[in-house]
């Protein structure tokens, strides 16, 4: 599994970097976001290592591929664990733990470019192409709410404000899945 160096590498900062920045909102969020921020953080940073690996580590030394296997496992795995109230979040963090470690067994078994690629990569390209063009909007500002509704909201405290951070790191992760099976 091999893809543009350059590009391996921006997976790296950018998966690496997700992972970060979900792994500190961790201490800041509710104790019911905790297990799906986490999960983020566990996922920014696997593809992170995956991607490492694909672009042949620093000075050739890359991640052990069977690291790779058991940390995608352990995010699989926690991913199907029913804590935490978001069943469909909990769905696509399965899902996107099981193609990375689809992608990790077929780098530990020594999957080269010219074989082609697997039979789940078409459904997984879709998969996370539609993911991300569904995030996307939720990242574009909401119209502004008329006047009496801002009074109304204020005065019972209702206000509600989306998540614009962690729809950016779901929209990041699921681009560099995008990219990450593209690759391979």
């Amino acid at each position: 599994m091999h893809g543009p160096v350059l590009v391996n590498w921006l997976l790296v900062v950018v998966c690496g970097g997700t992972g970060g920045y979900c792994l500190a909102r961790l201490r800041r969020c509710r104790p019911a976001e905790r297990q799906d921020r986490g999960l983020e953080a566990a996922m920014g940073f696997g593809m992170a290592l995956m991607a490492w690996a694909m672009a042949g580590g620093v000075a050739g030394a890359a991640p052990p591929s069977w690291l790779l296997v058991a940390l995608t496992a352990a995010s699989t795995l926690g991913a199907a664990l029913p804590l935490g109230a978001g069943a469909r979040h909990r769905a696509h963090h399965l899902v996107e733990g099981a193609a990375m470690l689809a992608m990790a067994l077929a780098m530990a078994g020594g999957h080269h470019p010219g074989h082609g690629p697997p039979g789940w990569a078409g459904p997984a390209l879709l998969y996370f192409g539609l993911h991300a063009l569904r995030a996307a909007p939720r990242l574009l500002p909401a119209p502004a709410p008329a006047p009496a509704e801002t009074r109304a909201e204020t005065e019972t405290g209702a206000a509600h404000r989306p998540d614009e951070v962690g729809a950016a790191c779901r929209l990041a992760l699921s681009l560099g899945m995008f990219t990450m099976v593209l690759a391979g």
